[in-house]
């Protein structure tokens, strides 16, 4: 099993949630696919993997099909800070769009939701830890 960690936004809210997954549920997908939330514990929820980075911290790149690592040249997009002057183009080191057993944290983004709120279904999971930090 692989641990990912993951960051669950929600567009309406504005609002992100993390929650760490022991799951190869990810394994395979690559970015702009859709995923059950039913899987993750979000019942009737539907999310989809909008991105992520690696166990170096290398961004993944939906353009860059594939698992590996590579040096592109780009002017702007995923991995990239903004650049002070016009048109000057920055090598950099990005990951490929799908999911393999190097990715550390996934990101993905409610597209439909269920009947809980994604507010009531993460506070009662802070409880929990705080409960057990407790003890």
């Amino acid at each position: 099993m692989q641990e990912f960690r993951t960051t669950i936004s929600d567009p309406k809210t504005g609002k992100s949630y993390n929650k760490t997954l022991n799951t190869d549920l990810f394994l395979g997908k690559r970015i702009k696919d859709k995923i059950n939330g039913d899987d993750l514990g979000l019942k009737g929820y539907e999310l989809e993997l909008t991105g992520g980075s690696d166990k170096a911290g290398f961004a993944m790149r939906y353009d860059l099909s594939g698992i590996g690592r590579k040096k592109i040249l780009a002017i702007k997009g995923t991995g990239l800070s903004k650049s002070k002057k016009r048109g000057i183009n920055i090598r950099k080191t990005v990951k490929g769009n799908t999911v393999n057993q190097d990715i550390i944290q996934i990101n993905l983004k409610v597209t439909k939701e269920g009947a809980k709120k994604m507010e009531e279904i993460f506070v009662v999971e802070t409880k929990a830890e705080e409960a057990k930090a407790v003890q």
